[in-house]
């Protein structure tokens, strides 16, 4: 499940935004885990789960610097659609991973009890919110 705030959702169901990008200081519960065929579910940041998609292709990133980053940003923010103060504000992460998106679709709006900060969640049976139900 991805938690996205609300204007980054809209460019993904309008078509604009097809490459998800997650820059973080560590490694995360889903860096290395997310692969190509794996369902998602999209979250609206304190609000529904309102889209599912499918991953088309992922690519995983260690050690990254500033440097490298402005390389993301260059080849890939035209499908990213970051703004600079975004890039800006993740130049000290040392991980990332781009997720390529596909079969976007809107779901029936489905409120689920989560309580924490990840803004990534990989669901498992019994700890899924319901949603693989």
């Amino acid at each position: 499940m991805v938690i996205l705030k609300k204007p980054y959702l809209d460019l993904i169901l309008s078509g604009r935004k097809t490459i998800e990008l997650r820059l973080t200081r560590a490694k995360g519960e889903a860096f290395g885990r997310v692969q190509a065929g794996d369902a998602l579910f999209l979250k609206i940041s304190s609000g529904p789960v309102c889209a599912a998609a499918t991953v088309a292709d992922v690519k995983y990133y260690e050690n990254l610097t500033p440097a490298r980053i402005a390389g993301l940003k260059r080849r890939y923010n035209a499908r990213i659609g970051g703004s600079d103060a975004v890039w800006r504000a993740k130049m000290d992460c040392r991980f990332g991973f781009l997720v390529w998106l596909s079969d976007v679709r809107q779901i029936a709006p489905r409120r689920i009890e989560k309580k924490d900060w990840r803004a990534w969640v990989v669901l498992r049976p019994g700890k899924d919110f319901g949603l693989l139900t």
